[in-house]
């Protein structure tokens, strides 16, 4: 019987599911259509001008139902905040309890005033009676399982210092030390998949008034005309939960600030109200409920709207057909919410009058690099600009191309800006390195990539998903609001995930090498007609994934005239494409080394994980040396890189090459051999090994493609082959012809000193920040909204005199 009863229990739910649900739903949304068309018709009533409340005196109003014991534990914490103001109050707002509350605070604590309601109206309907009765502009919720810490009162009255601020919420720990931080009151949200995703977020960096999602509602300080305007907590969702996020969304969207104030903490005994009263099973229908409720009543962009109804439908399917699972709503929740659709109509008609933008920009704002955009001061005229400079990989030492492109960069770019260096690490080894930047940047972080797996599906390229993480995400925004940020760089195509239509910050992408380039040519010399797919299907996502993303950015940064030309032909919207900014070395710390080298031996570096490197080795050693032992049977190649597998290194031992390995400095292995060689096949990009090579006077044999973007029209600065019997016979030539040699050399490194000196070229990429940060300055005052974009008062974050010399790790 238990088994043909769940049978047709299942029977049941799929026949609903599959007939009655999209019925549903589908009416659900025509019903929503035709409110947002009479809503548009409507006229909005004219809004009261903003205004600052009065910090003097605050009314602290705390719900409570059968909570009795919480209250004897907290409440002299509360009381010790309001001596001294007498204007200030206490009011509990007892939610019909039957445990004597009210009258054991009638006569254990005679100041505090009790409002007694008949029956339970939930933590927003408690609230909002408090919020009515409250004598002051100020109200500051508290939970009654919440204690506050001395001195938790004057910084949220702090934080009210912009006519604009609508709430301004405390720092929770846990009463239980021991406990892992679920909440934080420092809150992240964004719209993804369909549905509502919010997190507390635990980040230490952040000690001063921060923007955040929302405010908890039970350890925030509310201005209250504004609470009052929104028309308090929505009692459409409760008994609990999204109350406190959906009336922050609210005020988002009606252009005001909620902050986070991690100098005023609480602490809280989690759900010691609600866990102790309710299961969780009847915890998670009010989650699952409340967010239906939340999207309907909230998400008026029809793009996000029509989005959630097919994605809550596919999730019932899933539910059903793979279990319960957090994202995916029960049935009985989907029933619940639809029996309040009513109401909802009215609360969204309401939400819609009161909104001033829309919901992509609502979701922005919280974010710490939107907010310092849209309501910060940055400033192209600034004597010396804030400049965050994000680099995928480790930059000390400079073991690779790109690390020596970043490396000098930072070296002289911090020379003219404040330089906020973030940079991602491979390993916790690398940190002792990288760390000694930390001297002559304003700040630096270096957080550990989290490796990922690998998954073969999806739009997005490998390279990109392997470097995206919310959290670092996250730690940008962070960084670009506490570091009052005027120019963000990002390096590497794999960082353009990160790219963002900010209004005033200027944004600028460098493209070390062209990817989908890099990918296609590294087809070319595959065999296998599986991997040969796998490549094509990473080349065709990759070309989909550079033309959307370089027009995120104001510039993108390439290193070559023909890689400019080359991505032009492809993106054709792209931003502006710049040759000239980033590609170069330092040629002062190079010297030019002419005589003296050890005869007879020739060179190759690069770092190993770069397949092109292998490739290029391996063409070399099997192919073109042993035609130039023939001429010179002694002669020895050297191979300087790190990253050189076991494996590789193994599969050609038979050619007898010097694998030298990783060298904490590149410079001497350049003075002391005869003959450089760069045989590469594929890749894009400049070779910042042919750059050394030029600056250190050593003769360079390379490739075509080797050489992409190098080879001067002027004069000839090196030797070009591109076949295993022409590369063998320039390197002997080289060999044979000393003063031949010399004169490439001689040539080749006064190229390097006109075209690719980085002294030069920095100088001239800050004058570019500049020049497009006056440009997008001079846009954004022709289109401001004055009620909505002026900066706020006191600033949009952190003072830049606390930031200029704060190095930070």
């Amino acid at each position: 019987m238990p088994l043909l009863s769940t049978a047709l229990k299942t029977v049941g739910e799929v026949i609903f599911l599959a007939a009655v649900t999209p019925l549903l739903l589908l009416a659900a949304m025509l019903l929503i259509a035709v409110s947002d068309l009479v809503n548009r018709v409507r006229r909005a009533k004219p809004r009261p001008p903003d205004s600052k409340p009065s910090t003097k005196a605050v009314s602290i109003v705390i719900p409570n139902w059968n909570g009795r014991h919480h209250l004897a534990r907290n409440l002299p914490s509360v009381l010790a905040q309001i001596e001294g103001t007498p204007a200030s109050e206490v009011i509990v707002v007892d939610n019909g309890s039957n445990d004597g509350s009210a009258k054991f605070l009638k006569a254990n604590f005679p100041s505090v005033r009790v409002i007694e309601l008949e029956s339970n109206q939930g933590f927003g309907g408690g609230s909002n009676a408090g919020l009515r009765d409250a004598g002051n502009e100020i109200v500051v919720l508290l939970n009654n399982d919440m204690r506050v810490a001395e001195g938790f009162l004057p910084p949220l009255l702090e934080g009210f210092r912009d006519p604009r601020v609508f709430a301004v919420s405390a720092q929770i720990y846990f009463a239980d030390p021991n406990r892992p931080r679920e909440e934080t009151g420092l809150t992240q949200g964004e719209w993804r998949r369909g549905r509502l995703h919010v997190r507390h977020v635990i980040d230490d960096r952040v000690t001063t008034l921060f923007p955040t999602f929302y405010a908890g509602g039970g350890s925030t300080a509310y201005d209250r005309n504004k609470l009052l305007e929104l028309g308090g907590f929505d009692s459409l969702l409760e008994p609990f939960y999204l109350e406190d996020a959906d009336i922050s969304y609210m005020a988002w969207k009606r252009g005001w600030f909620v902050f986070y104030e991690p100098r005023s903490v609480v602490y809280h005994e989690h759900r010691g109200t609600i866990g102790e009263h309710f299961s969780e099973g009847e915890i998670q229908h009010a989650l699952q409920q409340n967010n239906l409720l939340f999207a309907w009543k909230n998400i008026h962009e029809w793009k996000r709207l029509a989005g959630h109804f097919v994605l809550l439908y596919a999730r019932l399917w899933l539910r059903l057909l793979g279990g319960p699972a957090p994202l995916r709503p029960a049935p009985a929740a989907l029933r619940a919410a639809l029996r309040r659709f009513g109401r909802v109509l009215r609360s969204r008609s309401r939400a819609q009058r009161l909104a001033l933008i829309d919901d992509t920009e609502a979701f922005r704002r919280p974010w710490g690099g939107f907010f310092r955009d849209r309501f910060g001061g940055v400033d192209p005229n600034r004597e010396r600009l804030n400049v965050l400079f994000v680099s995928p990989y480790p930059i000390e030492p400079p073991l690779h191309g790109g690390a020596v492109f970043m490396n000098q960069t930072v070296r002289h770019l911090r020379r003219l800006a404040n330089l906020h260096l973030f940079c991602l690490l491979d390993e916790e080894k690398d940190l002792a390195t990288n760390q000694q930047l930390s001297a002559i940047c304003a700040s630096t972080e270096f957080p550990v990539r989290h490796k990922k797996r690998f998954y073969e599906f999806g739009l997005l390229p490998h390279a990109a998903r392997e470097f995206y993480s919310p959290d670092l995400l996250w730690r940008l925004h962070r960084s670009m609001y506490v570091n009052e940020i005027d120019v963000l760089q990002l390096d590497y195509t794999q960082l353009a995930v990160y790219g963002a239509p900010f209004r005033r910050i200027a944004t600028f992408l460098f493209e070390h090498d062209i990817y989908f380039q890099f990918v296609r040519r590294g087809m070319k010399t595959l065999d296998n007609p599986l991997v040969w797919i796998h490549h094509f299907y990473e080349y065709l996502r990759a070309l989909r994934f550079e033309r959307q993303v370089v027009r995120k950015f104001d510039a993108v940064q390439v290193c070559t005239a023909a890689n400019r030309r080359y991505l032009e032909t492809y993106a054709w919207k792209a931003a502006p494409i710049k040759e000239g900014l980033r590609a170069g070395i330092d040629v002062s710390r190079y010297e030019y080394v002419a005589q003296g080298r050890e005869p007879e031996t020739l060179l190759f570096t690069g770092n190993f994980r770069h397949p092109p490197n292998q490739e290029a080795l391996t063409f070399f050693a099997r192919q073109v040396l042993p035609k130039v032992r023939r001429h010179h049977p002694q002669a020895r190649l050297m191979v300087v890189g790190a990253e050189v597998s076991p494996q590789f290194e193994r599969s050609l031992e038979d050619t007898k090459i010097e694998f030298v390995g990783r060298v904490a400095d590149i410079r001497p292995s350049l003075y002391r051999h005869t003959v450089f060689v760069c045989p590469v096949l594929s890749g894009s990009g400049v070779r910042v090994k042919l750059l050394e090579a030029f600056a250190s006077g050593i003769p360079v044999v390379s490739t075509t493609l080797g050489a992409e973007g190098l080879v001067s029209d002027r004069e000839e600065i090196l030797e070009l082959a591109d076949t295993a019997d022409e590369f063998a016979k320039r390197v002997v030539k080289l060999l044979d012809n000393p003063e031949h040699a010399r004169s490439l050399a001689r040539r080749a490194r006064r190229e390097v000193e006109e075209a690719w000196n980085v002294e030069t070229l920095t100088r001239r990429l800050e004058q570019h920040y500049r020049d497009v940060l006056s440009d997008k300055a001079s846009r954004f005052e022709n289109s401001i909204s004055p009620l909505l974009d002026k900066p706020p008062e006191g600033g949009g974050g952190a003072t830049s005199e606390t930031l200029a010399s704060r190095n930070t790790v």
